[in-house]
């Protein structure tokens, strides 16, 4: 059980218009968004946060965005934005080739050199303690503009945000997602009954 109930999609009239986004994205409203509507202004933020980070206005595709978001959750470990990120990256046109070996983009000939540098940002931005370093910036400058990477750290500042919201909420993981995780990321050990196990009891 999550440690709070996501409430009725129809709860707040605001929230579930602006919800229809995430129709597009993943095909369904997320419980986390559900879950934050106990506080309205909390939950039409995000949203509108969200749809701020995803706009392309740059060459950072939204593939890519969500191919980012993928990296940032590995690596904190938040399996249920695993398992949304690559459905959304396959609903925004990631190729299947991509989506299949994510897990080894560093080496993989599917993604390119400018796409490594985006995802081995995204894996250094999201340890703790921070590993951003020279090198990173250094590759990163080769095949963006300043603009594209505030939109990569959007993306996984959002992120970071989610893994922290729905490892300790607990949010219960949808059937679409689920669908997506077992289908990309289930030869990687990724399993929905290893999600958000919170711990209760101290």
């Amino acid at each position: 059980m999550p440690l709070v109930t996501p409430l009725d999609a129809n709860h707040d009239k605001e929230t579930q218009q602006l919800a229809d986004f995430f129709n597009e994205t993943l095909g369904f409203c997320p419980n986390s968004v559900l879950t934050m509507q106990h506080r309205p202004a909390i939950s039409k933020a995000f949203i509108n946060l969200n749809k701020a980070v995803m706009a392309n206005e740059g060459g950072v595709t939204s593939a890519l965005k969500r191919m980012i978001a993928w990296v940032s959750s590995n690596t904190t470990g938040c399996r249920y934005c695993q398992a949304h990120a690559i459905r959304a990256a396959e609903r925004y046109g990631a190729e299947q080739e991509q989506l299949d070996n994510i897990w080894e983009y560093q080496s993989h000939p599917a993604f390119s050199a400018a796409e490594r540098a985006a995802l081995n940002f995204s894996l250094a931005a999201s340890v703790v303690p921070n590993a951003v370093t020279e090198d990173i910036k250094t590759e990163l400058y080769k095949y963006w503009n300043e603009g594209e990477i505030v939109e990569m750290l959007g993306v996984i500042s959002l992120f970071g945000y989610l893994n922290r919201w729905n490892d300790s909420m607990g949010t219960s993981i949808e059937d679409g997602a689920v669908e997506s995780g077992n289908q990309y990321l289930g030869k990687y050990g990724w399993r929905k009954e290893n999600i958000n196990n919170i711990n209760l009891n101290g």
